[in-house]
């Protein structure tokens, strides 16, 4: 029996990637949409995946890509144009009456969050809902375990992880993981429908566990520092972070401060949706450390990452409140969601009761 044909968008992303690879180990053809050729689309076309080029913010493209295909992974990057994308992409979906849609929204979402992404990215779940005819099924992750491996380099190399966590918790999940749930998702969408699933890791995590973490995989102790978020803007900039990334997600660590990733965590939906148990945070560090040259110490780049760190506080901090002033649609009440009642009435899952969470 020939295998309904699957388009991912953002195919060579983080969830993207995996969740193709997934998905053409299964037998299923694959239609990885991308923004351009690179080493990661030739690793997919070289495991039989067909590569489309194109931009979700072109309805041509989008109308084009979806030629054939029965069903669909739609991830709308952390870009300007988030919601135009999504209705672009769930218009031409309607128009080829899909048998059904994985979309990645966000736990974040919602209508009043000061980052216009979170609440472009709850408008985008609103029309997806109302798909008439298409199983649509949404997947809602917190804070990826992947997000941390950013300062890999300040660990390995100085034993620090510098991040504005304040005290909050999470349960990271591995894009590995997210692949699986959206590959249970599309392996069987009418069992799915209507449904919204927020994968996490195992267990709830202090900032001083995940350094904790870190320092086993390394072998080295490594320490957690609660930077500001302004040194985290400084590092982003000079890492070559577009100014909007930087400015939605030092809104997503005001929210991480205020614990709203450990509101509803941990949940067994990799086990239940994904198929298997979900992996822990250490086994995900310890991944990361052998693939990544910035884990590998020696003298050299030591010097180097100590330049690096140097001309990071020297460089021009970006300005955060003028860019949302410029660039962010003003509401009248902007309010993060662990402060928001509308969003904590629809999140919060469980008791916050600590016999109820896995520590």
């Amino acid at each position: 029996m020939t295998k309904p044909t699957i388009l991912v968008t953002g195919a060579t992303g983080k969830t993207g990637f995996p969740a193709s690879m997934q998905l053409l180990a299964r037998g299923y053809p694959v239609r990885a949409f991308v923004r351009r050729s690179d080493s990661r689309s030739a690793a997919l076309q070289d495991k039989g995946a067909e590569i489309f080029v194109g931009s979700l913010n072109d309805i041509s493209d989008v109308r084009r890509s979806l030629e054939g295909v029965h069903r669909a992974y739609f991830c709308a990057p952390l870009l300007p144009g988030c919601l135009n994308a999504s209705v672009i992409f769930a218009t031409a979906a309607q128009e080829r009456r899909l048998e059904g849609i994985v979309v990645m929204s966000q736990w974040l979402a919602c209508q009043s969050h000061p980052s216009v992404h979170t609440r472009e990215t709850w408008l985008a779940d609103s029309v997806f809902a109302q798909m008439p005819g298409t199983a649509v099924m949404t997947i809602n992750p917190g804070w990826f375990a992947d997000n941390y491996m950013t300062v890999m380099e300040s660990a390995a190399q100085f034993g620090l992880l510098p991040m504005p966590l304040g005290d909050g918790l999470n349960a990271p999940p591995s894009n590995e993981d997210l692949a699986r749930v959206i590959v249970g998702g599309l392996d069987k969408p009418l069992q799915h429908t209507g449904k919204t699933y927020r994968p996490t890791g195992p267990r709830l995590l202090s900032p001083q566990e995940i350094a904790a973490a870190f320092g086993r995989a390394l072998g080295r102790t490594v320490t957690y520092v609660d930077a500001p978020i302004g040194m985290f803007a400084r590092v982003a900039r000079s890492m070559g972070f577009p100014e909007f990334v930087i400015a939605q997600v030092a809104w997503y660590f005001r929210d991480y401060q205020k614990n709203a990733f450990a509101i509803g965590a941990p949940t067994d939906v990799v086990r239940e949706v994904g198929g298997q148990a979900p992996e822990d945070f250490d086994a995900i560090v310890k991944r990361y450390v052998v693939s990544s040259p910035y884990a590998r110490r020696s003298v050299g780049s030591r010097i180097k990452a100590t330049f690096g760190v140097a001309g990071a506080m020297l460089g021009r901090a970006p300005d955060l409140d003028a860019f949302d002033k410029r660039c962010t649609p003003e509401i009248s009440r902007a309010v993060l969601a662990a402060d928001s009642a509308a969003w904590m009435s629809v999140h919060d899952l469980v008791p916050h009761a600590a016999a109820n969470m896995e520590r």
